[in-house]
């Protein structure tokens, strides 16, 4: 059963905000990432977005795409990731992990098999970002039967009736898209994001994190404030890939950026605490 409930049901009694990082596995080597995921969660992650290294990612800016292609010069496959995520397991039982990818490995693996071993290993979500709602009817059941939450993204220029149809088909969270274009783009407009919110709440009760375009902890702040979540992926890829070369200096550059933005998450619980 997934992890990704309850870790929200615990966040929100203790009103705070869920910090998810990105990483893309197996990027800038294999052997960092299980060590970085670990660092990740001592530095006040709640959740992780481990992405999984797919040669033609559309929906990712330059900085992710590089990612990928680090990556893949190790041979990286969703077999590969399965196996990080079970070693994450031997240490970390409790983190929620999600997969974020394409559709094509898991198409290639097949369904059933890829959702057994996906549970067998430990993973708790996945996000496919070219599969829409309609065309998942082979995946969904499959992921269903196994206690896997699908994630599906929704756009600022998703309709009413489209927001009404992601939300009908997700489990775990909603993922809310902050921005038109690839990851790592433009800035971020917090009363358009908040506007969406409300719209999308009022076709769902499932907490609805946002990403794309949270670069620092001013940002994260702002939009921690209206969501319940906010993912964190580019300005973490960057800095990975800054020290592609030494990476002995990728967890501490990492894990200073989580903490200054986990200090600024519940910094905005403190400012909702206190009396007006």
């Amino acid at each position: 059963m997934s992890r990704i409930p309850g870790r929200f049901a615990e966040l929100k009694k203790q009103g705070r905000t869920a910090l998810i990082p990105y990483m893309t596995a197996g990027d800038p080597h294999p052997d960092v990432t299980v060590p970085l995921m670990h660092a990740m969660v001592a530095s006040g992650a709640d959740i992780i977005e481990l992405g999984v290294p797919f040669s033609d990612p559309m929906a990712d800016g330059p900085v992710i795409q590089a990612a990928s292609e680090r990556a893949l010069i190790h041979h990286v496959s969703l077999h590969d990731v399965l196996d990080m995520v079970r070693v994450f397991r031997k240490q970390d039982t409790t983190t929620p992990v999600i997969l974020m990818g394409y559709l094509n490995p898991i198409e290639v693996m097949g369904y059933p098999v890829f959702t057994q071993a996906a549970l067998e290993a430990g993973v708790d979500g996945v996000l496919t970002v070219d599969l829409p709602p309609e065309e998942s009817e082979g995946l969904l059941p499959a992921m269903r039967q196994g206690g896997l939450d699908s994630i599906f993204l929704i756009a600022p220029t998703s309709t009413p009736d489209r927001i009404q149809s992601i939300c009908a088909n997700s489990t775990g969270f909603v993922y809310y898209v902050s921005l038109k274009g690839v990851t790592g783009a433009a800035t971020l407009d917090v009363s358009s994001v908040e506007q969406k919110l409300a719209e999308i709440r009022k076709h769902t009760v499932l907490p609805i994190g946002v990403g794309f375009g949270i670069k620092d902890a001013e940002s994260a702040a702002r939009i921690g404030a209206v969501a319940d979540a906010v993912v964190v992926g580019s300005a973490i890829v960057r800095r990975i890939g800054a020290h592609a070369d030494a990476p002995e200096r990728i967890t501490e550059e990492v894990c200073a950026l989580l903490r200054e933005i986990r200090e600024a998450l519940d910094a905005n619980k403190v400012r909702a605490a206190a009396p007006g």
